[in-house]
């Protein structure tokens, strides 16, 4: 059993460099962006009580690792927007990242890579889930903040509608409730309306 405290403390510091990986979505109606450490709480706590307010028939414990471990490998590659044109880059860095932290003497977490390629490319209802909130979050900062990020960086109704197509098939309200609020930011102006 792994019990080298000076190990561990080490490994808990490299978790920490989460908090300084900032997103582009703004949070508190839109007074400062989020970090990726801060994201993947609320991700966990919103899959959670989704799971449950919808009565999704869920493994909690996975669902929850799941969302811990999601944006992990952003400590080395940093936060990849939605949006960007780079965005299918991203995962090769962040799949080393994960390889490296779970390769730390202080880490006795030996599934860091299995669980994260299961939220990457798996298809299980808890992983389905996880990318359905993991989309809905940030979109609802968007709502909160008058659609700050999309103005900013000129994003588009059709962008966004492509972005979380894939939320219709598996999770019908969700996606419903998001298409009432697409109509409302470009009636409001917040994102173009093309």
């Amino acid at each position: 059993m792994l019990n080298d405290i000076g190990a561990i403390t080490d490994y808990f510091l490299e978790l920490d460099a989460l908090k300084l990986i900032n997103r582009r979505t703004y949070i508190d109606g839109g007074l400062r962006v989020e970090n990726s450490a801060e994201h993947s709480w609320h991700l966990a706590m919103a899959c959670w009580s989704i799971a449950r307010s919808f009565e999704i028939d869920v493994s909690e414990e996975k669902l929850l690792k799941l969302a811990l471990v999601h944006d992990l490998g952003e400590i080395d590659a940093g936060d990849t927007f939605l949006y960007s044109k780079d965005r299918h880059e991203a995962h090769t860095a962040e799949r080393e990242c994960v390889k490296r932290l779970e390769n730390h003497s202080g880490n006795s977490v030996s599934e860091l890579s299995v669980l994260w390629e299961e939220q990457e490319n798996g298809t299980s209802l808890e992983t389905k889930l996880l990318k359905t909130v993991d989309r809905l979050l940030p979109f609802l900062h968007n709502i909160t903040s008058n659609g700050k990020t999309w103005q900013e960086l000129e994003i588009k109704k059709s962008q966004v509608l492509v972005a979380h197509a894939f939320i219709a098939d598996d999770f019908p309200e969700i996606h419903s409730w998001m298409l009432d609020k697409i109509n409302v930011a470009v009636k409001e102006g917040w994102l173009n309306d093309s």
